[in-house]
């Protein structure tokens, strides 16, 4: 091996991305660059050396759809869909979709559709086939929310695309769901007007629970600026407010309520499961929850008026990383989330239940917000026993056991 070829062995991955760095800075993909890489990945004998070209493409490329597949890429696809190596297989079927290869969206389908094949790789495979947008997917997703191992991504899949059948087979399998799920459900129902009405109207009915619009889903809801909707939403729910004029007397008034309860206030596993109801989505606290807004591992939560002060009136004081944004695209749907990277060929959202990645040509508006991505009124629709045991649970110093029988 000569100089040069140790070089290129030992730094594998910085020619990678260097190359596709070069390649996101422009909203136009030159031939020259993918052409290069993929010659680079037919020529060397060096499997980790393709395995870090084909990741640069593949994140050079990302949130990127029908783009001209490079000189070179149908005799290179041939040779790695028969690779050992699992990496380099998946690697090739994602790059595959997005130049429009036949045989990588046909692979994929395959494994998506596999009740045999693991959980994880037909996660994957459904998520790469919902970068191409084929609203030809639709009954496939609509199958597959039948299928638990995929459920979730099949949910979540669905609200790229309006499609009438689609708020029926979310509804009426809605209570065989689990709590995540049914978190996936509505974030996808509430991302269309065209899927919110039927969703209000079985909330209404009692299909769904009223307790299952958390304070974010009514947001939500109400952001996609529809009369009627707002309308019955508010005879649902009740009215709600950014802001509220007097912090002082509302945070007096749930401590009250917290005090009630004795000198043994709340039951803390009680209060484990409301807070994977109403706050774990976004917030990760000792060992679970998510990453939206802050750990609140470390934060000063042995102080009621802290937690209070924090809970009841997140938009008093918001860092710029937490503020919201709305997100409609051309066809109809409408995100709301914390804009996390943006460019001339893409735009990456994290909502409250995934990370979102459109292509810019997609993208109709994106209007910032002067709100928190937590929205107020997280505790309206608790009782009073619940705020009890959330509050009781939160001021915990370690993580507690759930209660017999909860999931």
């Amino acid at each position: 091996m000569n100089s040069t070829q140790r070089s290129c062995s030992a730094r594998p991955w910085t020619l990678a991305l260097s190359l596709g760095i070069g390649l996101l800075a422009s909203p136009l993909i030159a031939e020259g660059p993918l052409d290069r890489l993929t010659a680079l990945a037919a020529s060397t004998a060096d499997p980790a050396l393709r395995l870090d070209v084909l990741r640069g493409m593949e994140a050079a490329l990302r949130g990127r759809n029908g783009v001209d597949a490079p000189a070179g890429w149908n005799d290179l696809e041939t040779r790695l869909a028969g690779s050992a190596d699992a990496e380099t297989g998946r690697l090739a079927r994602n790059l595959g979709t997005v130049f429009g290869s036949p045989r990588a969206l046909e692979a994929l389908r395959t494994i998506a559709s596999d009740p045999k094949a693991p959980a994880t790789d037909r996660t994957a495979a459904l998520e790469a086939l919902l970068r191409t947008r084929d609203a030809g997917l639709v009954p496939m997703l609509q199958r597959l929310t039948a299928d638990p191992d995929v459920r979730g991504a099949a949910l979540r899949g669905l609200a790229g695309f309006e499609d009438p059948n689609t708020p029926s087979v979310i509804l009426g399998a809605f209570g065989r769901f689990t709590p995540a799920e049914q978190r996936d459900a509505l974030n996808t129902l509430a991302s269309r007007t065209a899927y919110a009405r039927p969703l209000v109207a079985a909330v209404s009915s009692g299909q769904v629970p009223k307790t299952a619009l958390t304070a974010d889903l009514v947001r939500q809801l109400r952001s996609l600026k529809d009369g009627d909707l707002a309308a019955e939403l508010t005879r649902i729910w009740g009215v709600m407010k950014e802001t509220s004029p007097d912090m002082k007397a509302e945070v007096e008034r749930v401590k009250r309520v917290y005090w009630a309860g004795g000198s043994q206030p709340g039951d803390a596993p009680r209060g484990r499961v409301v807070f994977n109801q109403v706050c774990a989505q976004c917030h990760h606290l000792f060992d679970t929850g998510g990453n939206v807004g802050p750990d609140i591992t470390g934060a000063n939560r042995a102080d009621l008026d802290y937690l209070l002060q924090n809970i009841l009136y997140p938009n008093a004081v918001i860092p710029n990383e937490y503020l919201a944004s709305t997100v409609e695209t051309r066809d109809e749907r409408v995100l709301t989330g914390v804009i996390k990277s943006q460019d001339a060929n893409t735009v990456t959202l994290q909502t409250a239940n995934e990370l979102v990645t459109l292509p810019r040509p997609e993208v109709r508006r994106i209007e910032p917000t002067a709100i928190s991505m937590m929205p107020e009124g997280l505790v309206a629709n608790l009782t009073d026993q619940q705020v009890r045991d959330l509050l009781y649970y939160l001021g915990r110093p370690g993580q507690v056991p759930l209660p017999a029988g909860a999931k």
